[in-house]
């Protein structure tokens, strides 16, 4: 039974920071570390001291983790960033919150002294022999240890203490990753081999030529634990000194964060196929769709909350099964069969509305790339002040509009008119010309949706309706939304700037209009807008003609495109220019070393050329590759480093280092590769994050050894690019139906006789015989009361199972600690 951890975090915003800079504000950013690793960094917020970021993540972890820390800096332009507070939160504390925190929280004080990092490898043993008495300490290694020094590393030694008892290994130069390989021996008092009290501490320090040592972390073992087990030998993770932290009180400022930890045991697939078969039988059975199914059981069970997460799992298993438009079809006519007034039509957050939204993210992300990144550059380049209402024009602001002395209103609305127009101009074209690049199965899916409106809505004055439910997916719920916020739909790396996200909104707005097919123009209470509706009615008319053209495919079409990935071989899943170390020839400055080349990433290949013109590429095999993780800052004397380790058919291992130009970049590279990886044989236990130079790994300073880091092969970021895995996703409805078993059995087993409106159908009997020969008469099971006791018997047995395999893990452990 495997082990799933999913993370799930959103920084939201912050309030009351304190100023850092003489203008007498911040430009705040957050950095976010899992035990001490970077993992994510926000944009920054320039001049703010209650930025709003809104940037969310999700984070796929399988080794597990003990903290969550969030480091709110500030960013200087000349010397390092301000350290401003941070937020720690342990495993424990996220985990005790089922539906996970949502809260403000008050930053702290950052002491060095508990920003420490790492695991180290210890044997300890007490020796009893009849002349002495000692505690016998193997100190053999240390990894992962946090940089003091300014070049990145730190020199790291140990030091061993019990009582007033100490021993201290030599001093490893510049390094995180130490190799000790020292036997340290404590010499005990015969009183002292009595106490239950005492503890075993062992220290790692990095050592300074002046000045005081640095602290690197600490292990504590009960001396109580070697009077049971006398030898202990192990990896231990190093924990901080102990200092009370001093809530700042607020003084510091506060987060408003959201954070989630999901931690599943993944059963073997044959244990969830009953639940895939029922959710399959849902949407391909020829009953009615208005009887009750499986699917909208589980709909009548999923709170608000989560019912987008279910949908995005839901869209994920039916593309698994190729079935996904058949799934939205069935719940679009469910709800499209229970609206009456087409004003309403999908405008709750239904899970049909859902599925839909988190269809077109999974499988049109790369669509909507081509489409909007060349204007939403375009935008972000020039800057332009574009301001429409009245009471927020900023003469003060429009110093580049003319050179001519003070501008009007006036002149500064008509401007702001002009390149609303040139910019909503290129949007709009750029989305009716892109028939071709949409992807097959969301145009199918969009022509199902078109029958089932037309279906319903027959009526000469609801002509529009057909095209308004397509629209509102497509315009309100995909491009708009991107075009508000490019950067939480990665069209860029940083948010907007003030001026910047003005121009985004305005152009959000009006694309809106476009796509409620101007209906809805001059009936709001934004009349300044008016300057936009002649451009936006005249779109109408392409619009519509791009919707009829959208719809016309065939399914057969969308059938022959593979939907078991999200990403197939022949579509580009993450490209950019990169800087690619270059292993040829004498090495004089290693910064020189790195050339930049532009590179692309498929399901099968890592390739790159020095432009993304040029003819003759180089690539790696994606199923080569056996190792995919960070190098160390002082490898390179360069930040934001990654190796692609691969493995030719002699087994002999060959690296390429690849610099990002940062850790945003680093993490989503990282995790891009791992991704299309992740179902490689052979994948590395262990690396180096070192380079090995002269001899010997820049990490651990070893000549010839196996790597003294472990890997992180299956640590990814999530998003839509996500593989598909199907016991995971299952498990996640399984979570959800399991918390709703109460309330099924209730309504669907335990209903009164004369209760018809679950399942709109009428009683039958049929007349058995007993074995004795007399005849009765029985009632039949409705038919949603059979679904409910299938469904419910699924939900039982996987329940089961669960409790099985936890059993048997349980047992194995102890056979274990039994048994070493």
């Amino acid at each position: 039974m495997a082990k799933n951890t999913s993370l799930y975090f959103r920084i939201v915003e912050g309030r009351n920071l304190p100023a850092k800079d003489v203008s007498g504000t911040s430009d705040p950013y957050c950095i976010v570390k899992v035990d001490n690793e970077v993992v994510a960094r926000t944009a920054t917020v320039w001049k703010n001291l209650n930025p709003f970021w809104g940037e969310e993540y999700t984070l796929h972890l399988p080794m597990g983790f003990h903290s969550l820390s969030f480091h709110v800096m500030d960013e200087d332009t000349i010397g390092h960033d301000d350290v401003i507070g941070k937020i720690t939160l342990t495993k424990e504390a996220i985990g005790a919150q089922a539906k996970g925190l949502d809260c403000w929280l008050n930053l702290t004080k950052v002491d060095p002294d508990e920003e420490v990092q790492g695991e180290i490898h210890l044997g300890l043993e007490l020796l009893k022999d009849t002349e002495k008495i000692s505690l016998r300490c193997q100190v053999i290694e240390a990894r992962d240890l946090a940089p003091r020094d300014i070049s990145g590393t730190s020199d790291p030694f140990t030091r061993v203490i019990f009582n007033n008892h100490s021993a201290e290994t030599s001093i490893i130069k510049k390094t995180r990753f130490p190799h000790w390989g020292e036997t340290l021996e404590l010499e005990l008092d015969p009183e002292e081999l009595r106490e239950e009290e005492g503890t075993v501490t062992v220290q790692v320090w990095d050592w300074d030529m002046v000045g005081k040592n640095d602290f690197l972390g600490k292990v504590e073992i009960p001396f109580a634990c070697l009077h049971k087990t006398p030898q202990l030998e192990g990896w231990f993770r190093l924990l901080p000194l102990g200092n009370n932290e001093v809530d700042a009180g607020g003084k510091l400022g506060a987060l408003r964060l959201k954070v989630r930890l999901v931690e599943d045991q993944i059963l073997p697939s044959m244990y969830y196929q009953p639940l895939i078969d029922l959710l399959v039988e849902s949407v391909i059975s020829p009953t009615e769709v208005e009887d009750s199914s499986a699917l909208t059981m589980l709909e009548e069970v999923t709170t608000v909350e989560s019912r987008q997460d279910v949908a995005m799992t839901l869209v994920k298993i039916y593309l698994g099964q190729g079935l996904v438009v058949p799934f939205l079809d069935y719940l679009n006519t469910r709800e499209v069969n229970h609206t009456t007034d087409p004003n309403t039509l999908f405008r709750s957050n239904s899970l049909a509305s859902k599925a839909m939204e988190q269809f077109m993210k999974a499988v049109g992300m790369l669509y909507l790339h081509e489409v909007l990144k060349p204007i939403i550059n375009r935008i972000f380049d020039e800057k332009k002040y574009i301001e429409l209402d009245p009471c927020k024009i900023d003469l003060n602001r429009t110093r580049r509009i003319s050179f001519k002395g003070a501008v009007s209103e006036a002149e500064v609305r008509d401007s702001s008119v002009e390149m609303l127009q040139s910019y909503l101009t290129s949007i709009i074209e750029s989305i009716v010309s892109s028939v071709d690049q949409c992807p097959p199965v969301m145009r199918v899916a969009f022509k199902q949706l078109h029958k089932r409106v037309e279906e319903q809505f027959t009526e000469p004055e609801n002509e529009d309706v057909k095209y308004l439910a397509i629209s509102g997916f497509f315009f309100l719920r995909f491009f708009a939304p991107a075009i508000l916020t490019p950067k939480l739909f990665q069209l860029r790396d940083q948010h907007a700037d003030t001026r910047t996200s003005r121009t985004l909104l305005l152009l959000a707005k009006a694309l809106q209009s476009v796509g409620n097919l101007g209906l809805q123009l001059g009936h709001g209470k934004e009349q300044w807008m008016a300057p936009l509706h002649p451009i936006i009615l005249r779109s109408v008319a392409s619009v519509k003609d791009f919707l009829d053209k959208l719809i016309d495919i065939d399914h057969d079409t969308a059938s022959e495109v593979p939907q078991r990935a999200v990403f197939t071989a022949s579509v580009t899943v993450k490209e950019g220019f990169l800087h690619k170390h270059k292993a040829e020839g004498p090495q004089l400055l290693s910064r020189f070393a790195f050339k930049k080349r532009y590179f692309w990433l498929t399901s099968e290949t890592l390739s790159y050329a020095k432009t993304p013109d040029w003819q003759v590429r180089s690539s790696i095999p994606i199923q080569c590759v056996c190792a995919v993780e960070r190098v160390d800052e002082n490898a390179f004397q360069q930040q934001n480093v990654m190796q692609v380790i691969t493995q030719d058919n002699d087994r002999q291992l060959h690296t390429t280092y690849i610099q990002c130009k940062n850790v945003n970049e680093l993490n989503q590279w990282l995790s891009a590769i791992r991704k299309v990886s992740i179902y490689n044989e052979r994948m590395l236990p262990s690396f180096h994050p070192g380079v090995h130079r002269s001899g010997k790994w820049t990490c651990c300073l070893q000549a010839d050894r196996a790597g003294c880091s472990r890997t992180h092969s299956a640590v990814t970021l999530g998003d839509w690019s996500d593989p598909l895995d199907p016991d995971v996703e299952t498990q996640t409805i399984y979570k959800q139906l399991l918390q709703g078993k109460d309330k099924l059995r209730n309504k669907y087993l335990e209903m009164p006789d004369d209760d018809e409106t679950a399942c709109n159908k009428e009683k039958k009997t049929n007349v058995d015989v007993h074995p004795d020969g007399a005849e009765c008469t029985v009632q039949q099971m409705k038919p949603c009361q059979g679904i409910a006791a299938r469904l419910l018997v699924v939900i039982e047995d996987l329940e089961q199972a669960h409790a099985t395999f936890q059993h048997r893990e349980k047992e194995d452990i102890t056979s274990v600690i039994m048994n070493p």
